[in-house]
């Protein structure tokens, strides 16, 4: 027990970013476990419990501003990690952290440090699930998604806020600009959903997604990149966990679903509108 508190010990004091260790929420690992295991409690347990003898929630005002917001907040994200390296500074290759307080090095920084908390503000997304009472739509998927970018996230605050795998954020972000703005337009009501034509492509941009980010982050494995490797097989056992997950979602509901009712000769159904103004395909977002 004594080498595994000064194996952590080390860890968390000695190998952590020291420009972020004192940001809100970034000190220590107490404040995120908390807030993860608080969520997952709220969305299997305390919140369907809450609304059991209640009317669901229609929030659509809410759903509309909040969707508003997810999408500016995206655009700015895909800015700043654009012009803080990606756009000119950085390497595909192997883009090793820049500790110091420069500029550039910490733009970059508190462009992590927003992605982070974005991560915490879209646990909204279950809490808006179980207060319209869609709790059918809160799969594994779902919950695995959402509490483990939050960690993910705070992982890349703590220790590498910046570097190599701040690609994912920009991609990411970018993948949720469409996504949010699906969401917003959904919830404006059925006049508008029955354009939404292209939730079946926001579900192959999510594949791709993963795809990139594990190939992006896996040749780190086969290099000399001075970036640490630990956090490089985190990010890809991540991404193909997604990529397997999400590849799998789609064979259902896209392949075999539609061979299925093609050959019994009729019409496919049309999609469900789920929470926050998503549908099927989108239930499985992330971040």
């Amino acid at each position: 027990m004594t080498g595994v508190l000064e194996w952590y010990r080390d860890l968390m004091y000695n190998k952590n970013d020291p420009r972020t260790s004192d940001w809100f929420l970034a000190s220590g690992p107490g404040p995120i476990i908390t807030i993860v295991v608080s969520y997952v409690y709220f969305s299997v347990s305390a919140g369907p419990r809450y609304m059991k003898d209640r009317k669901p929630y229609s929030l659509r005002t809410t759903l509309l501003v909040y969707n508003l917001v997810q999408v500016f907040l995206s655009i700015y994200l895909v800015y700043e990690g654009l012009m803080s390296g990606w756009l000119h500074e950085y390497s595909y290759t192997c883009q090793p952290v820049d500790y110091s307080k420069s500029p550039s090095a910490m733009r970059m920084a508190r462009a992590v440090y927003l992605y982070f908390i974005c991560k915490l503000i879209e646990l909204l997304d279950t809490v808006f699930f179980v207060l319209r009472k869609k709790q059918r739509q809160i799969s594994f998927l779902h919950l695995y998604h959402h509490s483990m970018m939050p960690i993910c996230a705070w992982i890349g605050v703590r220790f590498v806020a910046g570097g190599h795998p701040t690609l994912l954020g920009v991609i990411n972000s970018f993948i949720h600009i469409i996504m949010y703005s699906y969401y917003m337009l959904a919830a404006l009501g059925p006049e508008v959903q029955k354009y939404l034509w292209w939730k079946k492509y926001l579900t192959t941009l999510q594949i791709v997604q993963f795809g990139i980010i594990l190939i992006h982050n896996g040749q780190i494995l086969f290099t000399n990149c001075n970036f640490p490797k630990p956090l490089a097989m985190l990010l890809v056992i991540n991404a193909s966990a997604f990529l397997y997950m999400f590849g799998s979602f789609y064979l259902k509901n896209y392949v075999k679903r539609i061979a299925v009712v093609e050959r019994s000769g009729k019409n496919l159904p049309k999609s469900e509108t789920l929470a926050n103004g998503s549908t099927p395909a989108m239930n499985l977002k992330t971040d």
